[in-house]
């Protein structure tokens, strides 16, 4: 069970240190909220953060692409320093180009789902993808609420996963804490993406190691 700390949570007058006490802490990949303004109605950062977040660590950067165009993005961001890059299922790319380039650039291969969206608008990437990242609550601002609908996603994520001996990772984003965790780990997540609990947490090496149910 990995864990990975989304940034966008991060005191970003002091990113380096957040970064630094998070690796401390014992953080698997950090995860990076590239919104666009338009994909979805917040706006975050570019290219040139990535860049300065690569120069403060070592470990994964899985960068998710809420964006509109992510394809016309995608070659800046690897050169970056993103060593994962995400788009969804719902972007007005054409998905499996954008997932070959991604791939053709040496990156792992990620694709999303909003909440809204069924499970099965992701099946026929599954085995071009190296992660599918559920949402479990609408992408764009932090902070926000567990939707359980996202355990029924994982669970047939699991399963088509078994069924065809393909290999991917499943993370979860949006509202996982202490208590949404234990039903995501249940529900077959490999990667769990905390923000707002995470960097409010007293205690962050006590916070990763209870999301991952060693604590």
């Amino acid at each position: 069970m990995a864990v990975s700390p989304s940034l966008l949570a991060a005191d970003f007058t002091r990113l380096a240190t957040e970064i630094g006490d998070m690796t401390t802490a014992g953080a698997d990949l950090f995860h990076l909220d590239v919104m666009d303004g338009h994909f979805v109605p917040n706006l975050t950062f570019g290219p040139f953060i990535v860049a300065a977040i690569r120069r403060c660590t070592e470990l994964l950067l899985d960068t998710h692409l809420m964006m509109t165009r992510p394809d016309r993005y995608i070659s800046a961001f690897a050169e970056a320093g993103a060593d994962a890059l995400t788009i969804h299922v719902e972007s007005a790319c054409d998905v499996a180009e954008t997932l070959a380039a991604i791939g053709e650039l040496g990156l792992r291969r990620g694709l999303s789902l909003n909440p809204d969206m069924p499970i099965e608008s992701v099946q026929p990437y599954l085995g071009t993808v190296d992660l599918v990242l559920v949402m479990s609550v609408p992408p764009g601002f932090g902070g926000q609420s567990f939707d359980v609908a996202a355990l029924d996603k994982m669970r047939r994520l699991v399963a088509w996963r078994d069924a065809s001996r393909l290999d991917f990772a499943i993370s979860v984003d949006g509202g996982v804490n202490d208590e949404t965790a234990p039903g995501c780990r249940d529900a077959g997540a490999d990667i769990l993406v905390s923000g707002s609990h995470l960097f409010a947490a007293p205690d962050r090496a006590g916070a990763i190691s209870r999301l991952r149910g060693t604590g």
